[in-house]
């Protein structure tokens, strides 16, 4: 029974009997709501260039959008002679659907190998429930549209839902006959099989060049269209817009953080994060630039934090949940978990130097950061493993901009001892940076490293006038328990380290050059009563550039060569190619030898031209003797070498 109060109004009464019968049915409304996903981990849809299976569709799987390991062995996951005309498709863009579970995906139907660059006037439309099978369908538009049977260029197609009509709408770059590209859209059937709405243009370039690869982001009530646009400044720009379809405004400024050129530009948030990022790919360069933003505007390079096990090209990047991940994890598994070793370090690094550290019983990889054109790179990381074969990214040790007064560019080929002095582990890291050697100090492998506050090296040896002071090696000769530094390029010079390991012994300096054909990269071991030197020939960004060595009785003495004393060198038929600027490691207690080395990025380093110079990765492989104490040439592999167990656990 319900009182009267007639201090309540009747219509706050009536509210309440309203609310009150309409609590439960609230309820159980509420009770049906979707669950939120929690998104942890990142799905990656890639092409890998022109070639044999190259123009497929690829997946990678991230945890924390940053670091990339391929599926299926890098391998497709998906046929394109199955689903496309040409035979091969690129571009793909991957869409998770309004309603959580289903998900889109689109690609130029193309095969470059096979017909070049076009005409080809088709894409594909991919639907799936599962990430794992998808339903493909072929959209042909000169025949789909009749009006525009003189189509000559459909690229790069991409999916959006359009939040108004309620549908799905797909934009891509389009041209017909030689005219410039323009970017269209039109709006997808119910069921994802084909247009439903004759094409439109959706951008209106100011000057009327050529505008493609446009990727369209919602962010604070507004329209991000992100685009290549050519023109006077050609690059990454950015046009915004109130409305999907109609009013984008273009900004003139460029978003890349490179002056390469570049395309194929994807953005993507991080999960429960207000960062976004910028990646694009550098396709002269055969490799991806990641940049960051907290404001679609202003975005700074973070490569330094970026690791792939494959070389993606045009492709996006959509968070994904921990349990889809485990289903494409086990749909595709890769033999990378580990079969394949090599390279041993994720991304682009070169001139490796590597040290077996007592004091932690780890090994460690000291290389340069490659990947920046004309080895422009400014600082130095290191990694650590456990069995050569895992290896941890322990971060910059030493950057030239905050940690190096007399230098800031050119941070190249460093070197490590460890020492112990006083009952003290210290660690003397000699480096490369303008051209000049400096010298920097840690008690911990890993730093962190304090500069000297001036070079070691910068100027000729007395009688040298060619080359560059770069590539310093030290070794402690174990006979006699003094310190060498070896460096050069063009020659070879050797001096005795002070008892303080940063500064040079007067008055030792020898020029021990052993062959006319000598280049760079010294690197001395000594063995069974032989000191053998080592170096590079040939140039970095040659294919043949390879390591050779000579034999000594002395540190500074005499080198002999024997009569084939070549190291290693490329294997065309493994499509392994400029193998150099090594290092030695001894496993500690044993006669048992490895060689880190660099090589071309595999397997688009050939193809780069002098590029390859300076896009290297990190490989090992064993290292063996002969009876006589001459070094068995050394056939660089795929596999690299098996986990080993010396290192204390």
């Amino acid at each position: 029974m319900m009182y009267y109060n007639p201090k309540i109004p009747v219509k706050s009464i009536c509210l309440c009997l309203v609310l009150g019968m309409l609590a439960p049915a609230m309820a159980q409304q509420a009770s049906k709501k979707k669950p939120v996903k929690h998104y942890s981990a990142y799905l990656f849809a890639y092409f890998t260039g022109a070639g044999k299976d190259a123009e497929s569709i690829r997946f990678a799987i991230s945890n924390d959008g940053y670091n990339y390991k391929a599926l299926n062995n890098n391998m497709p996951v998906i046929n394109s002679a199955q689903i496309s005309t040409t035979g091969g498709v690129r571009d793909p863009h991957i869409l998770r659907g309004t309603d959580g579970k289903t998900f889109y995906m689109v690609a130029t139907d193309l095969h470059v190998v096979k017909d070049g660059w076009g005409p080809n006037q088709a894409m594909v439309l991919l639907k799936s429930k599962d990430l794992v099978n998808w339903n493909s369908h072929i959209v042909n538009i000169a025949e789909r549209f009749p009006g525009l049977s003189d189509v000559s260029k459909v690229w790069a197609p991409q999916t959006i839902f359009d939040s108004q009509k309620k549908k799905y709408m797909i934009y891509w770059s389009m041209s017909f006959g030689k005219g410039p590209i323009k970017i269209y859209y039109a709006y997808a059937n119910p069921d994802f099989t084909g247009l439903e709405t004759t094409p439109k243009q959706l951008f209106f370039s100011p000057d009327s060049t050529t505008c493609l690869d446009a990727d369209i982001i919602f962010k604070d009530g507004k329209y991000h269209l992100f685009m290549k646009a050519t023109g006077k400044t050609p690059g990454i720009k950015e046009a915004v817009s109130d409305k999907l379809t109609e009013g984008y405004v273009l900004s003139d400024k460029r978003l890349e953080q490179t002056d390469e050129e570049v395309e194929g530009s994807g953005v993507f948030k991080l999960n429960n994060s207000d960062t976004w990022i910028l990646m694009y790919d550098l396709f002269k360069k055969g490799k991806y630039q990641f940049t960051e933003s907290k404001d679609l505007e202003n975005f700074k390079v973070i490569d330094n934090e970026i690791s792939m096990n494959f070389h993606p090209r045009h492709g996006t990047v959509i968070p994904i949940t921990a349990k889809e991940a485990q289903v494409l994890t086990n749909k595709w598994p890769s033999s990378d978990e580990r079969a394949t070793h090599n390279p041993v370090l994720k991304g682009y690094y070169a001139d490796p130097d590597i040290l077996y550290a007592e004091k932690t019983g780890k090994f460690y990889i000291y290389p340069t950061s490659d990947g920046f054109d004309n080895w422009s790179g400014t600082y130095f990381k290191t990694f650590s493993s456990k069995d050569l074969t895992d290896w941890k990214d322990e971060g910059v040790i030493l950057d030239l901009g905050k940690d190096v007064s007399w230098a800031k560019k050119n941070a190249w080929a460093p070197c490590i001892i460890e020492r112990k002095i006083n009952g003290k582990y210290k660690y003397f890291y000699y480096f490369t940076a303008a051209q000049k050697i400096g010298v920097a100090v840690a008690d911990d492998p890993t730093g962190p490293f304090v500069d000297s506050g001036k070079p070691l090296i910068d100027k000729y040896p007395e009688g040298v006038t060619r080359g560059q002071q770069i590539d310093p090696d030290v070794f402690s000769d174990p006979k006699t328990g003094k310190n060498y530094l070896y460096w050069g390029n063009g020659y070879m010079a050797a001096a005795e380290l002070n008892d303080d390991m940063v500064s040079l012994k007067p008055g030792t300096t020898k020029i021990l050059t052993p062959a006319a054909s000598y280049n760079e990269g010294s690197y001395v071991i000594y063995r069974n009563g032989i000191y053998y030197f080592m170096w590079s020939e040939n140039d970095t960004r040659s294919e043949d550039y390879q390591v050779h060595y000579g034999m000594s009785d002395s540190p500074q003495g005499k080198i002999n060569l024997p009569e084939n004393n070549l190291v290693i060198a490329k294997d065309k038929t493994a499509g392994i190619y400029g193998t150099g600027h090594h290092a030695i490691i001894q496993i500690p207690g044993k006669d048992e030898w490895y060689i880190v080395y660099h090589r071309f990025k595999y397997p688009e380093g050939i193809t780069m031209g002098s590029a390859a110079g300076y896009n290297r990765e990190v490989c090992i492989d064993k290292l063996e003797f002969n009876n006589d104490g001459t070094i068995k040439q050394v056939t660089p592999t795929h596999e690299g070498v098996k986990a080993i167990n010396k290192a204390r656990q």
